[in-house]
């Protein structure tokens, strides 16, 4: 696959995404949206980064079992229960992505839900990759 991630200059300097990603492969590879389920089902962690964390990677296992990797990551949407947290932990998990995913950013958005499938769970992300 190849990826350009294009950020123009008239818009505002990207934190944490791409404005725009353009991929050309040969596999599309579309990811359920994942919360911070363990393997048995039941939602971990009790604060946003910690469900984050788990969320991205549940997201990760996922892409790498279809064969990809982080690299071919070209859309995430990050459903939260509260922006207004996400917002005030927005370092804490820039920096669990960089650890997980690394810097070549998917173009992104964040969108407040009023709740997610599991009533326990603050965050879901869901996405897309296109693989060589």
């Amino acid at each position: 696959m190849t990826t350009e991630r294009v950020n123009p200059p008239g818009l505002s300097p990207p934190t944490g995404f791409s404005h725009a990603v353009v991929a050309a492969g040969s596999r599309v590879v579309f990811l359920a949206g994942q919360t911070a389920l363990d393997g048995d089902g039941k939602i971990t962690g009790d604060t946003l980064p910690e469900q984050f964390a788990q969320a991205l990677g549940n997201l990760l296992t996922a892409l790498r079992a279809a064969g990809g990797t982080p690299a071919d990551l070209a859309r995430v949407t990050v459903y939260a229960t509260d922006v207004a947290a996400y917002r005030a932990h927005a370092r804490q998990l820039g920096r669990i992505w960089r650890e997980s995913a690394g810097r070549d950013y998917p173009a992104m958005a964040v969108v407040e839900v009023v709740r997610l499938w599991d009533e326990r769970a603050l965050v879901e992300l869901d996405g897309f990759a296109v693989l060589p």
